[in-house]
């Protein structure tokens, strides 16, 4: 028969899991959102911290890693809580914008490889050209800019007119 005290009733002090839950989610976030930038692909860093977390906390809960529940929904409530936090922050206040979520960074301006932006992103030659000849482009001379946006994806915009690849509006994202 199931003990519905031990199911329900929390088993670790509430401010205990309001500091593991910020303090990991935090640690994390900012982890990758300094290191993993280009890894992250189409998925934002914070869905993709949020997802593991999330699933993390649920499991913990599910499966006995706390032995109430209550302690696993009240983890999931304070990684919701923090994901919603900095969402509404940077939207608020540019200045904090800045540090949550990644900016753009130029690779290539007219023809010319800003090598400096490719050490920051331990981006190769090798690797620009592959996605340069992915969309079709052979030469840095038709390239006015690219950029490696803030999901990891690269956007190429050409100097001929009607041949930008890569912007919000299409497909040619790399």
């Amino acid at each position: 028969m199931a003990d519905w005290g031990d199911l329900f009733v929390p088993d670790t002090p509430l401010l205990e899991i309001l500091v593991r839950g910020s303090v990991m989610y935090l640690a994390l976030f900012a982890l990758l959102r300094v290191i993993l930038k280009r890894e992250s692909g189409t998925t934002g860093v914070t869905d993709l911290l949020v997802i593991v977390l999330l699933a993390d906390a649920a499991q913990n809960g599910m499966s006995g890693g706390y032995t109430s529940v209550t302690d696993g929904v009240l983890l999931v409530g304070v990684i919701i809580g923090w994901s919603y936090l900095l969402d509404a922050v940077a939207y608020r206040w540019q200045a904090a914008a800045r540090l949550i979520r990644p900016g753009s960074l130029v690779l290539v301006r007219d023809g010319r490889i800003l090598r400096r932006n490719m050490r920051r992103e331990l981006i190769t030659n090798e690797e620009l050209h592959t996605q340069l000849r992915e969309q079709g482009i052979s030469d840095l001379a038709e390239v006015r800019e690219v950029r490696m946006e803030a999901d990891g994806r690269f956007s190429v915009t050409t100097r001929t007119p009607g041949r930008s690849r890569g912007g919000p509006d299409s497909a040619g994202a790399l």
